[in-house]
């Protein structure tokens, strides 16, 4: 019995549904089937419902025909913040995608497939740099040539295929090479009304230069050298050579009417390198006196003359941008003497002269300048204008990087007018000596740890007068040499001292 009703219940359900069915499928109001739709976003707000996103990405490509010529690709996408996700929906109201096309476009530009690079400093408070390319090779190929600016194209390839040439007596090779800043590489899409580089030529010079001109010309006149021309466009000399491949050295003859480049390389990278130089210098011989009390003061006789040496010195030298830095390792190799120094002896005399007015001080006017340290000739920093700490300023010296303590000599007979802090040469010089010399000259000897020399008092050439130290404004042991026509900072003029030992 319960059986039969069991199956009596199950066929009337059966037949219940099927009735159901019949009647869902004869009208429609209540009953429509869910479609595939695609909703689409305009950061994170709902803009329409469209049937086909294909028609609206081609929508797009055939109204960007202008981006698409421009930047020869064959593709433009939709904006940054779009977002379209497929959905089934029993909504029939949608919207045509030209509508949403419009929508988009009045407040959002479209895209382009390619690259962002961030360029991050190593200094915290600087904002990170992005540029933008389409093919990321083109942003490799501007490296290069960034590279190439500082180390030449020829040593590049030696370098990237680990055949430099060996030393041989003298000569370089570069150690290590790496940029300063992190470099990330990251493909995106990217707004049409972003700077996007298709040409590696453009992005060097960006890369080089930032927002600076790459090219400024200047004529040669009479009398022009590679230094003036540099001074008088605030340039150093390395920077001149930089932005002109035609110029060899700073010795190289200009003529009159000839076209240079004196624009301004302010690198957005900083290449970093490392090189073991080994290379033949000149050793300057020091001064010996011996004083004789039968001569009176002022009396010089040379008992022996002074001749410089050669030394082959072997470096490790870092460079960022091509300019040296501060950073010096010497090597293990010890110096090899090529030619010995023979320093010069002089007797002197010590005898003072009676005079009414009591004691005549006499200075020796020689026009033989000796070396202010004890090592073969090295400078990190030359005379000339330089950047540091993103600073553009004119350095009116020359940096001798030598360890903390290493003695400091008089490059002349004078008297020094300042022993101490400051004074002259301000506080950015830390502790400093200036000694004044009878041929016009004074000289500068700054950043010292120690003085040995007090004010007023005649110093002989050669005489030590003070140690290397980095008081006041400097980075890293070293001495700060400058000299000047006349009394420095006040009513003097600084020229390269470098002229003196050539």
């Amino acid at each position: 019995m319960n059986k039969k009703i069991s199956f009596i219940v199950s066929s009337f359900v059966a037949l219940l549904s099927i009735i159901l069915l019949i009647l869902g499928f004869s009208t429609n109001e209540n009953y429509d089937m869910a479609t595939s739709k695609y909703q689409v976003y305009l950061d994170g707000n709902k803009i329409g419902l469209i049937s086909s996103k294909n028609e609206l990405y081609d929508l797009i490509n055939q109204r960007q025909a202008e981006i698409k010529k421009e930047y020869n690709v064959d593709q433009v996408y939709p904006p940054k913040g779009f977002q379209i996700i497929k959905k089934n929906t029993y909504e029939n109201e949608v919207s045509t995608v030209e509508d949403i096309y419009d929508i988009i476009q009045e407040d959002k530009t479209f895209t382009l497939k390619g690259y962002t690079i961030t360029i991050t400093s190593e200094d915290e408070d600087a904002e990170p740099i992005y540029i933008y390319v389409l093919d990321q090779n083109v942003f490799r190929e501007a490296l290069e040539n960034v590279v190439k600016t500082f180390i030449g194209e020829e040593r590049y390839q030696q370098y990237v295929e680990e055949n430099q040439p060996e030393i041989v007596d003298t000569g370089f090779i570069i150690e290590s090479m790496y940029f300063q800043e992190k470099i990330k590489i990251k493909e995106s899409y990217i707004s049409s009304e972003e700077k996007i580089y298709t040409d590696a030529s453009e992005l060097t010079k960006h890369l080089l230069f930032k927002d600076n001109q790459s090219t400024k010309e200047y004529t040669v006149v009479q009398g022009d050298t590679i230094e003036t021309v540099a001074e008088a466009n605030e340039l150093n000399v390395n920077e001149l050579l930089l932005v002109n491949d035609d110029i060899e050295s700073e010795d190289t003859l200009l003529a009159v009417g000839q076209k240079i480049n004196v624009a301004l390389i302010d690198p957005m990278l900083n290449l970093v390198y490392e090189n073991l130089e080994v290379s033949d210098t000149k050793k300057y011989y020091q001064t010996e006196y011996i004083d004789d009390p039968n001569q009176y003061e002022g009396y010089r006789k040379v008992k022996t003359a002074g001749e410089d040496g050669i030394s082959r010195v072997t470096l490790r030298v870092q460079y960022v941008n091509g300019v040296q830095s501060t950073e010096v390792a010497f090597s293990a190799a010890p110096d090899q003497i090529i030619k010995p120094v023979v320093n010069e002896v002089i007797i002197r005399g010590t005898k003072k002269h009676s005079t009414s007015g009591g004691s005549v001080i006499i200075i020796n006017d020689n026009s033989n300048w000796g070396w202010p340290t004890d090592s073969t000739y090295y400078t990190s920093s030359s005379f000339g204008w330089r950047t540091l700490g993103g600073v553009r300023e004119f350095h009116d010296g020359l940096d001798i990087p030598r360890p903390a303590g290493s003695p400091i000599y008089a490059a002349l007979d004078g008297l020094v007018i300042n022993a101490g802090w400051g004074g002259y040469a301000g506080s950015s010089a830390g502790y400093n000596v200036v000694i004044q010399h009878a041929n016009g000259y004074s000289t500068v000897y700054a950043h010292c740890s120690k003085i040995y020399v007090k004010n007023g008092q005649t110093v002989s050439k050669g005489q030590l007068i003070a140690g290397v130290g980095q008081t006041g404004r400097a980075f890293g042991n070293h001495l700060h040499f400058g000299v000047f026509v006349g009394v420095p900072y006040s009513n003097g003029r600084g020229i390269n001292p470098l002229q003196f030992y050539k």
